[in-house]
């Protein structure tokens, strides 16, 4: 699904669901699992690169990078998290074109001030709603291809309430954003009240994080409420780091993997799935071969 069939898919009746990556490999088990999109964390890359929360400390270049890495290794449509832009409105417009480069097919950035918090830690701040307008209109203007979706993200449910959260969107929406994200509503009542102002104006996004502020709820009830996107963006990162506890903890217990060994792909397990078979033929393919009777020159 290239990224026009993407904004197709939006408009289809069955919500999109969303699986979190924070790199080549993640993003490559995922798409092989099925998805039909992928979501780049900048929690997740900020957990993996640096062993950090989700704070702002991520810089627009580091999130660039994996972006490139990613889409050398599959071509699934992938939503990449823009933090706050990385600065003002100029800042923006950078952020987007280096990213639509990398490969991204939607860009999401978000209102909060610097430095940026997870959506679903506490003290959040913002800028004002003129100013994201302003972020807006910019990703917008900075896009080469109409194809390339900007998602607006409003943290305004935990600093000013859902009806001011709602208004925001709405003003977002008016400045050009192809996809509406209002953050951690905290209960089903709230996310209702997200979803019937704003499910005929623009797709809503909504984002499921376990031990989160929003409650836990299936793909197909979201959908049922109006929302078109589910992401599901830190699970994977933490799935991976309690299994990770899990296999240090047997490793050196017992001195040995063999405990833990249906746990976990063997050697030629994971070269299977990374495709280094594959690879290797590649290479093979391009081996030089000395004609007959001739030796390499010196």
């Amino acid at each position: 699904m290239n990224s026009s069939q993407f904004r197709e898919r939006l408009a289809q009746p069955a919500p999109l669901l969303v699986p979190g990556v924070y790199d080549a490999l993640t993003a490559l088990l995922a798409a092989d699992a099925g998805a039909e999109a992928l979501y780049l964390s900048g929690a997740g890359i900020a957990y993996s690169r640096l062993g950090r929360p989700d704070i702002g400390l991520v810089s627009m270049t580091e999130v660039a990078d994996v972006i490139a890495r990613v889409r050398d290794r599959v071509q699934t449509p992938l939503i990449v998290d823009a933090d706050n832009g990385y600065g003002n409105a100029i800042n923006v417009q950078r952020t987007v074109r280096l990213f639509e480069r990398m490969g991204a097919s939607a860009i999401q950035i978000e209102d909060q001030s610097f430095p940026k918090r997870c959506g679903h830690l506490q003290d959040k701040t913002l800028v004002s709603a003129a100013e994201m307008v302003g972020k807006v209109k910019a990703a917008v203007d900075a896009r080469v291809a109409r194809d390339t979706l900007i998602v607006a993200r409003t943290d305004a449910v935990a600093v000013e309430g859902v009806p001011r959260a709602v208004e925001r969107a709405r003003l977002y929406a008016e400045a050009g954003a192809d996809i509406l994200f209002v953050e951690a509503p905290r209960s089903g009542e709230e996310l209702s009240a997200v979803a019937q102002p704003l499910g005929g104006l623009r797709p809503l996004l909504a984002n499921m994080v376990e031990g989160g502020e929003t409650p836990p709820m299936t793909v197909q009830e979201l959908g049922a409420l109006g929302f078109r996107i589910v992401i599901f963006p830190g699970g994977i990162a933490r799935a991976l780091a309690l299994a990770a506890t899990e296999y240090y903890s047997s490793l050196l217990q017992h001195g040995s993997n063999e405990p833990f060994r249906a746990r976990m792909f063997d050697f030629k397990e994971l070269n299977a799935r990374i495709g280094t078979p594959e690879m290797l033929a590649l290479g093979r393919r391009y081996e030089a071969v000395p004609a007959a009777g001739k030796e390499d020159a010196v």
